[in-house]
């Protein structure tokens, strides 16, 4: 593994451990060149993933990506960060037990709104606002009335 500090290419791994959840294998790294210490993570991947976007445009399915996106529409919200890895790591699953190499974007759209749908009511709305793509107030008005009938968590 490559220091992300000096670049040096034999960096050695001082620890590892499972995460919480078992689903990555946690190692703490030392460089003897500059002597920095980092943290990398180990997952499976099951299958190489293709995005298929709206567009027509094909790029491979970034984890990372799906994360960010998720921690930004939880941000300042009373939401275990352990639920959130969890309810990604079941996205990645389902979505690598598809059997399909590529994968509409709306689908994955469609499961991250899902899982906010039962995580968090306003981080379900905060992505819907920019997954829907919501242009003006009333949008807002319109997604969240049609929510006042359906149960969502709080």
């Amino acid at each position: 593994m490559r220091c992300p500090f000096c670049g040096h290419d034999d960096t050695q791994v001082k620890d590892s451990r499972p995460t919480e959840d078992n689903t990555a294998i946690r190692r703490r790294r030392y460089c003897p060149a500059c002597g920095a210490r980092f943290t990398t993570f180990e997952r499976i991947q099951l299958r190489e993933l293709t995005v298929l976007k709206s567009g027509g445009r094909r790029v491979p399915f970034d984890r990372d990506k799906l994360a960010r996106s998720v921690f930004i529409a939880t941000r300042k919200r009373p939401v275990d960060p352990e639920r959130i890895e969890r309810m990604i790591n079941g996205i990645v699953r389902r979505l690598e037990s598809l059997g399909e190499a590529e994968v509409p974007s709306t689908v994955i759209g469609e499961m991250v709104m899902d899982g906010l749908a039962n995580l968090d009511s306003v981080a379900y709305v905060r992505f819907a606002s920019v997954y829907r793509n919501f242009r003006e107030a009333k949008d807002f008005e319109e997604f969240v009335g049609r929510l006042s009938g359906e149960h969502i968590n709080d």
